[in-house]
């Protein structure tokens, strides 16, 4: 199915907890292993639901009492400012080099100030409208987002990582349904895709539908260590020639794996699941995408350290039906790009006729 990166998840509802409490992000985060390194950098971002436009606020002198931007008469200070960024810096500083923090700094302040902007329009809205949701409403929206949660990550954790309880999260998912129920009011009922608009848009983007080829591995790992020295890493080549000369021997792949792999996937026997080119470090890939299947390959050194690698299976490059079930996907990646084309253009409005004045401090 096609990426997207710009669509409401839940429709704002999940989404804006996560908006709410430091930006929307891809529900998965990289885990920093051995297994995640080998994929080469470079994968895009996900960017925040909520629009970015704005409209040519007024700008003052000094607030005061340290006034960094006062929206229809709700103000955020410097204090609260630097407090949230400080936060936000704290947890993530440690994955940026220092050399660019300094930038990093500036980003992520002027997204608190645009989400502090952005959340205070739709507060306000909200209310002018009068908005109600149900207890029911936000119970059906929790468990949404239960459902939506990485693999082995509960509520609880959640609301550990973003540093809320189970009222102030309730709380949030209230807020969220209201501006849904907002966004779906500006759709008028124009929601659901027709079977031309469906078919329309798989030829359109008939491109995006083709997946490329692809191999299923698994490996063994013995990893290089900061420091090694020409013997160490001629010890470690060794101990992969040797454990290669088992496999061929007859010996059972998953159970070496497990005993001697350096690499978390060893849990899982070894098996890296299925990868396109372009997903691992170039000599990874040449060994994986050259090798038969089932072969097993002579070892191979990158920049992790010496594998040993087996080709599952090989996926031929094809392009997806337009089945029923690409049909469901299709219609609900229209409907996603209609609702959040409708929060963007309310967003807008709502910066036009507000109130917006941005202190120089």
């Amino acid at each position: 199915m096609v990426k997207n990166r710009h669509i409401l998840t839940f429709i704002v509802t999940a989404c804006l907890i996560m908006f709410t409490l430091g930006g929307c992000g891809s529900k998965e985060e990289k885990s920093g292993s051995i297994q995640n390194e080998l994929q080469k950098p470079g994968g895009q971002q996900s960017e925040p639901a909520a629009s970015t436009q704005t409209a040519s606020p007024t700008s003052a002198p000094s607030g005061g009492s340290g006034i960094v931007i006062d929206v229809d008469g709700t103000k955020l200070t410097k204090d609260q400012l630097e407090a949230d960024v400080k936060k936000k810096m704290a947890a993530i500083k440690q994955q940026v080099p220092a050399d660019r923090l300094q930038q990093l700094r500036e980003n992520i302040q002027k997204q608190v100030i645009n989400d502090f902007t952005v959340r205070t329009l739709l507060a306000n809205e909200v209310n002018r409208l009068n908005i109600n949701v149900s207890d029911s409403e936000v119970t059906e929206a929790v468990n949404r987002l239960k459902s939506s949660l990485p693999q082995g990550m509960t509520i609880e954790d959640f609301m550990t990582k973003n540093n809320i309880n189970k009222e102030k999260m309730q709380e949030e998912i209230r807020f969220g349904i209201k501006v849904n129920k907002v966004v779906l009011s500006q759709l008028s009922g124009k929601i659901k895709p027709t079977d031309k608009e469906i078919s329309k848009f798989y030829q359109k983007n008939k491109d995006k539908f083709k997946t490329s080829e692809s191999v299923r591995v698994r490996h063994i790992l013995v990893a290089k260590a900061a420091g090694d020295d020409d013997k160490v890493k001629l010890e470690k080549k060794a101990k992969a020639e040797g454990l290669q000369k088992q496999l061929l021997a007859g010996g059972d792949f998953a159970e070496l794996a497990k005993k001697n792999s350096d690499c978390p996937s060893r849990q899982s026997g070894g098996d890296l699941g299925v990868f396109s080119r372009g997903d691992m470090v170039k000599q990874f890939e040449e060994a994986a995408f050259s090798q038969e299947v089932n072969a097993i390959g002579p070892v191979v050194e990158t920049e992790f350290g010496y594998h040993i690698i087996q080709v599952l299976e090989r996926n031929a490059p094809k392009t997806l039906a337009l089945d029923d079930k690409m049909k469901g996907n299709i219609s609900a990646f229209l409907v996603q790009q209609k609702q959040q084309e409708a929060f963007d253009a309310m967003v807008k409005k709502l910066r036009e006729k507000a109130n917006i004045v941005v202190y120089q401090n």
